[in-house]
């Protein structure tokens, strides 16, 4: 009986189902990719006899798979595993075009070239998922504009709001979130130097015009950004899109934790569409789907600060450790993004709202939600000590609306209609406007 994979996602259960794109199968395909690639490079330079990449391609094709464990097993002696893989490469290649297979390559340049399609895979599907979320943010925010809310600062209720507004704030930054992946992926460049970063092999090989092409067409064969030079040892593509991830896992973190928050039994505001079960306590519907992207938001940091760590210590023209170090941690990251911003698609398409619960915490402090609107409009009136003592009174439980007719009829003025200036719902200043303008602003943004 063969052993099972090491991780199948037994204890990262936020990344199970989502992370077909970032597996060990998909970044050996990419590294294969990148060496048929290659070969494809020097034929559009004129180099490589007409169809090489072809025979290569085909030949690959037509032999077993490569065995990913006993490549990683052999990968030990080198570091890395290019070494053992053009080892195969070549044993599986017709004898006419073997001598193309890795030619004037370096093994970072196939490895960074590979993690960069699996990045861009990846990283395309977690933009998807961001637009999906932020399309249901909008018909969320749009439905719910109008319904007043208590705003909480610190973790206690401070002025009205409204659930429309509290949305819109998620959705402008899962937007940006968007907006930072899309442009990172965009960005991600092949890599071709050779065994320092001064494509020499590349020269001989093909001659200095050729070889000062070739990266360019290398980058056109695997679908790559073309790099301006070799970055062996410049990391700024993997840490600007290790930022673009973080970013993207911090803004769906944000909507978890509020509906975590907010789906708390004596809260009861939110709900997830389908919550889920407790192993000892029936009655419950934890916020399932907000516990794992929090699982992400909170490892995420990290990961990303590891991947400046690693471009902090990229030195001489290839870096002893760093570089490897990033491989795993440049795949956990993309693997928590493609989850988190998975499950954020499905957490804001269920997500519900109880008006009644909403209605009920809105009237908890019986009134004192608007004491700033009281300071504003009775301290020229009456005073800002006696509008002080009114707030303590009610704070103590005193009725609010009893206490400001008394102080009004102390006063000898009557120009104060105190229903109104109690009503929570007259004390929202600009959220619906503010609403307004968010949906108007992403729906120019979208394309």
């Amino acid at each position: 009986m063969s052993e099972p994979p090491l991780d199948v996602g037994l204890v990262n259960p936020v990344a199970v189902g989502n992370d077909d794109a970032v597996t060990d199968a998909a970044i050996l395909a990419a590294l294969v990719h990148a060496e048929v690639a290659l070969a494809r490079a020097y034929e559009a330079v004129g180099a490589a006899p007409s169809g090489t990449g072809d025979a290569m391609q085909a030949a690959l094709n037509a032999s077993a798979p490569i065995d990913a464990a006993a490549l990683a097993a052999d990968a030990v002696a080198g570091g890395n595993p290019v070494i053992p893989l053009v080892g195969l490469l070549k044993e599986r290649v017709p004898a006419d075009v073997r001598m193309w297979v890795h030619r004037g390559a370096t093994s970072q340049d196939i490895v960074d070239t590979a993690l960069m399609l699996v990045a861009r895979d990846a990283s395309d599907l977690v933009a998807g998922a961001l637009r999906e979320t932020a399309e249901a943010l909008r018909a969320f925010a749009a439905a719910h504009r109008d319904d007043v809310a208590a705003a909480r600062t610190l973790t206690q209720h401070a002025v009205p709001t409204t659930v429309g507004l509290r949305a819109t704030a998620w959705l402008r930054a899962v937007r940006r979130a968007e907006e930072r992946v899309d442009a990172a992926t965009r960005a991600l460049p092949a890599q071709l130097g050779g065994a320092g970063g001064t494509l020499a092999a590349s020269v001989e090989a093909a001659g200095a015009q050729a070889a000062a092409t070739l990266p360019g067409a290398f980058a056109h064969a695997v679908g790559l950004a073309e790099p301006e030079a070799p970055w062996h040892t410049t990391r700024w593509p993997v840490t600007e899109l290790g930022d673009a991830l973080v970013q993207a896992i911090d803004a769906a973190g944000v909507i978890a934790a509020d509906v975590a928050t907010l789906s708390r039994t004596e809260i009861g505001e939110l709900a997830e569409g389908s919550g889920g079960g407790s192993s000892a306590m029936p009655q419950k519907q934890n916020p399932a789907a907000s516990v794992l992207i929090r699982s992400a938001a909170l490892r995420a940091p990290q990961l990303g600060a590891t991947l400046h760590l690693a471009a902090a210590f990229a030195v001489d023209e290839r870096p002893d450790g760093a570089w490897h170090a990033e491989w795993p941690t440049l795949r956990e990251l993309l693997r928590l993004a493609l989850g988190a911003t998975a499950h954020a698609v499905t957490l804001v398409a269920g997500l519900r709202v109880d008006l009644d619960a909403v209605a009920r915490n809105l009237a908890a402090t019986r009134g004192l939600i608007v004491a700033e609107r009281l300071s504003l409009v009775l301290g020229p009136v009456i005073g800002a000590e006696r509008v002080a003592e009114i707030v303590g009174a009610a704070g103590e439980g005193e009725d609010l609306e009893g206490l400001v007719d008394e102080a009004l009829i102390e006063a000898g003025t009557s120009r104060v209609d105190v229903g109104p200036l109690l009503d929570p719902a007259n004390y929202t200043g600009l959220a619906v406007d503010l609403v307004d303008r968010a949906l108007a602003d992403d729906q120019n943004e979208v394309p």
